[in-house]
């Protein structure tokens, strides 16, 4: 299937903030609003709060319908250029069944968000659209003020543009969590940075793969495993695989468990390479008893000795991190360690 891309941001454009999951601007309101007004005043974006976006974590919870009807508007509002994930949680998965298909399939347009977005990222992406794993307004557009400078760089590259080609480079540090959002003093804050002079890391491979991207947070695409909503086994012919660890800090053997789900369904088969993000909260002896035991399952358990894996790569639950659009052919070279886009992620507009 030739990917549907959604146009390119300008700025002025009108972008779309929906809560699929959890009620976190209900709860941290500061938080929010500093996400909003980075999308406003940095990047010169309109901003248009959908329905349910304000709504009580236990009002959201209780209304998939809710949530999926403000995806249904977004989508088919034409001022609406792009859609936003105000933050992730647990549950978006309950939104999938109210879907309508042909209302997404039918006005392609930047989705964006990660961690509990994975759901909504995978649904579309299923349906020829190219989805972006990305930042969500208050959790990673709050804090950006805050972050290395290349960070909104890269994001005006990813979105603002559409580049027949992007390689991606590490940042070079990291922070794994913020200040606590109850003190609305801390609001926009990280961590101290962390630096990682390491950057990405290969695990096995040595010939570069071309392959189009696919995946998200391991945990969440867990809760889509067995439904009608999990893709079909020819889907995964030629893609590469993207997993990254939420905050929950699965411990390694757990990982190794859902990995060797993916083995069961035959997917190591037919997949072109693996990448990982960097596993927030793990100490150094958990990264390396990971990376041990992927290989121990993709490799020794599976077979599959030949394709790359890289591990280490910013995207996912710490900050900085790199958009991921789902859908896109990239070439996974491990040698470099590298990963490059080879097409553009975006459609010119």
């Amino acid at each position: 299937m030739v990917p549907i891309r959604p146009r390119h941001l300008r700025p002025g454009d009108t972008v779309a903030v929906v809560s699929p999951s959890w009620g976190g601007p209900a709860l941290f309101p500061h938080v929010f609003e500093q996400g909003l007004a980075v999308l406003r005043e940095d990047f010169g974006l309109r901003v248009r709060e959908m329905k349910a976006a304000r709504m009580t974590p236990a009002a959201l919870q209780a209304d998939p319908r809710a949530r999926a009807a403000d995806l249904h508007h977004a989508f088919a509002d034409p001022e609406i250029a792009a859609i936003i994930a105000s933050i992730g949680g647990e549950d978006s998965v309950r939104v999938l069944p109210y879907l309508d298909r042909e209302i997404i399939r039918t006005n392609p347009k930047i989705l964006m968000g990660f961690s509990d977005t994975t759901t909504l990222l995978t649904f579309a992406n299923q349906l020829g659209l190219v989805t972006f794993h990305g930042p969500s307004v208050m959790a990673g557009f709050a804090q950006l003020r805050a972050l290395p400078p290349a960070c909104a760089a890269h994001l005006r590259e990813m979105l603002f543009s559409a580049a027949p080609t992007y390689t991606y480079r590490p940042y070079g540090a990291y922070v794994e969590g913020y200040l606590a959002w109850n003190d609305p003093a801390n609001t926009g804050l990280v961590e101290p940075l962390r630096d990682d002079p390491g950057g990405f890391r290969r695990l096995q491979g040595t010939s570069p793969a071309l392959g189009r991207l696919f995946g998200g947070c391991i945990e969440v695409l867990e809760l889509m495993k067995g439904t009608s909503f999990w893709p079909e086994p020819a889907f995964w012919t030629g893609r590469i695989l993207l997993f990254e660890t939420s905050e929950e800090v699965p411990p390694p053997a757990r990982v190794g468990y859902f990995l060797r789900n993916y083995g069961m369904q035959g997917i190591f088969d037919r997949v072109a390479g693996i990448v990982f993000g960097r596993a927030r909260g793990y100490t150094p002896e958990q990264k390396r008893e990971l990376e041990e035991r992927i290989v121990s399952i993709v490799a020794g358990e599976f077979g599959r000795t030949d394709i790359p894996i890289v591990t280490n790569v910013d995207f996912g639950h710490t900050d900085p991190q790199l958009v991921m659009p789902l859908g896109v052919l990239a070439e996974l070279d491990p040698a470099g360690p590298s990963l490059r886009l080879v097409e553009p992620a975006c459609a010119l507009g």
